[in-house]
Order: C-alpha cells, then structure tokens, then sequence
C-alpha cells in the first residue's frame, strides 16, 4: 500500500482503496459540515491492521482537505481516532467526545 491510490466514490458514498484484489471501504453520510464515518470494510485475513491504519490516515486528511468535521459512528474508526487523538482533534465537531 505504499502507493496509496485512495478513491472517494461520491456515488456509494464511500472511501476505498484497493490492495490486488481486495478492497478497504469506509463508508459515509454527509451533512452539512459534517461527515459521519458509518462503516468499515475489508478481509481481516489479507489486510493487516497497519494497512487500515494507513488508510484511514489518508481519509482523515482527504476529509481535512474537505475542511469538514468528522463524527466517526464505526467503533472502529473511533479507535483510530483515540490513538491517533492529537494528529486528528481539528476534525472533531465541538462538544463531540470520542
């Protein structure tokens, strides 16, 4: 994944990236300002966790690109987030704890 080709497919209002043949989705809902994170998709077999890391570094800062706040409703994400909390605390709409 060190060439990280990442894709927002506006249409199924989703973040993917592809790794040969699998894919890590995230999957979105935009309002307003916001974009809440709702779900994570990859084969845990063939995609190890830094590589979802990795991946979910590089929507972060696609959203921060956005200039949109993050609310992150998949547990997933939101642990991302807690251990990556001070790269990241910009993008937390205010009076959101995570």
């Amino acid at each position: 994944m060190e060439n990280l080709s990442l894709i927002d497919n506006e249409f199924l209002r989703q973040f993917e990236v592809e790794k040969g043949k699998e894919k890590i989705i995230l999957e979105y809902v935009r309002q307003e300002r916001k974009i809440f994170l709702t779900k994570l998709k990859f084969n845990s077999e063939l995609i190890s966790d830094s590589e979802v890391n990795i991946f979910l570094g590089a929507v972060f800062n696609k959203i921060r690109e956005y200039r949109l706040r993050i609310v992150p409703t998949s547990p997933e994400v939101a642990k991302f987030f807690r251990k990556n909390k001070n790269t990241y605390k910009d993008l937390i709409p205010i009076g959101i704890s995570i």
